[in-house]
């Protein structure tokens, strides 16, 4: 009964962002008040156990867990790991070696950016995707359902001109091959899937002006340059974050981090090393932002501007995108539905007059 409620703590506490958020500002808050951080932990496994009259509360079990991780010796990044989202540990382990209220601080901006930036994104493909898969439902149902009746009552006799004939097309294509397109569908659906977090090669960078994986790159630029700047204002060097992201980030990330890196190590300021990759990432003006900020005063300050200014944008950008995609896809629906109406009125003619 202990593991499954350790188990079952693990996964609210991981899932409730907004109640981890707000734990993590109670925290930080604690720390900067001069409590030590094993009072704060207490201080906090109280209130959720409600004065301890509740201790299998999710949340006390988790301060619980903290306090035993950290009374054998682990820093408080190695403690929480497992316990929060990796993205989160990362940010952690920048408050070891700085301040943790700071580090607390700043995984709140982040996972509150990021969290943003997602449900922009979200946005920008939800309504699209249902439009295309309404599309190609509409397709499907009138081929199965509404032409073969109809053609069926006109006999073989009837050669179909116009839209009618694109409709009898239709039905015939979507009896004998509707699994094969569904499959391949679902097919080309899986492929862009796993390429999103995996391609990485320099062709990568063309798609990338391209949805939906140019979605998927504004997604992941601004959660790394918002956790750059969190990392580097806790006191890490560049080139220290960038390598712990690039080690923690998938394929993608880590492919284009690891470039930025050789040019660093050149020399390069951190600007200068994203626009020699060659890659737009995250995109030409960030880029010139980062090269011009990174030989002045205050770099930290200046990337954590860098980096609000960057996910204010590009929320607008996935809401034009959105935009955009929702037109394409009512224009779409609209022309099917337009033409199967057309179609339809065009068989009953041609049947007509083939009977009379």
């Amino acid at each position: 009964m202990e593991r499954l409620e350790k188990l079952y703590a693990k996964f609210v506490f991981r899932t409730n962002t907004s109640k981890r958020m707000a734990t993590c500002r109670k925290l930080a808050s604690l720390l900067r008040n001069d409590f030590t951080l094993m009072n704060a932990l207490g201080r906090i496994e109280m209130i959720e156990s409600r004065g301890g009259k509740k201790p299998g509360e999710p949340f006390a079990i988790v301060m619980r867990e903290w306090q035993k991780n950290l009374e054998r010796g682990m820093s408080f990044s190695e403690a929480t790991r497992g316990w929060v989202p990796a993205e989160e540990t990362l940010l952690l382990t920048s408050g070891n070696i700085s301040n943790l209220a700071v580090a607390l601080d700043n995984v709140g901006r982040v996972v509150e950016g990021s969290g943003r930036i997602s449900r922009a994104m979200a946005s920008a493909v939800a309504y699209p995707l249902f439009l295309f898969a309404l599309t190609f439902g509409i397709i499907i149902m009138v081929g199965l359902y509404l032409v073969p009746p109809l053609a069926e009552a006109a006999g073989d006799g009837v050669i179909w001109r116009g839209a009618a004939a694109s409709l009898i097309w239709l039905s015939q294509a979507a009896y004998k091959y509707w699994f094969v397109v569904v499959m391949a569908a679902a097919a080309i659906v899986g492929v862009i899937w796993i390429s999103l977090p995996n391609w990485a090669g320099r062709a990568r960078a063309v798609a990338d002006k391209l949805p939906p994986w140019n979605v998927y790159k504004i997604r992941v630029s601004v959660s790394w340059l918002m956790s750059l700047s969190a990392m580097v204002a806790a006191g890490m060097t560049v080139p220290d974050a960038m390598r712990m992201l690039a080690d923690n980030g998938n394929r993608y990330l880590r492919a284009r981090l690891s470039a930025a890196l050789r040019y660093i190590a050149n020399g390069d300021n951190l600007g200068v090393a994203l626009a020699n990759t060659g890659l737009d990432f995250p995109n030409d003006e960030i880029i010139g932002d980062l090269a011009i900020y990174a030989d002045m005063n205050g770099f930290d300050q200046n990337l954590s501007r860098v980096a609000n200014d960057y996910l204010d944008q590009s929320v607008r950008r996935m809401e034009a995108i959105s935009s955009t995609l929702n037109s394409i896809g009512i224009i779409l629906v609209s022309a099917i539905i337009a033409w199967v109406v057309l179609g339809t009125f065009q068989m009953q003619d041609q049947i007509t007059a083939a009977l009379s």
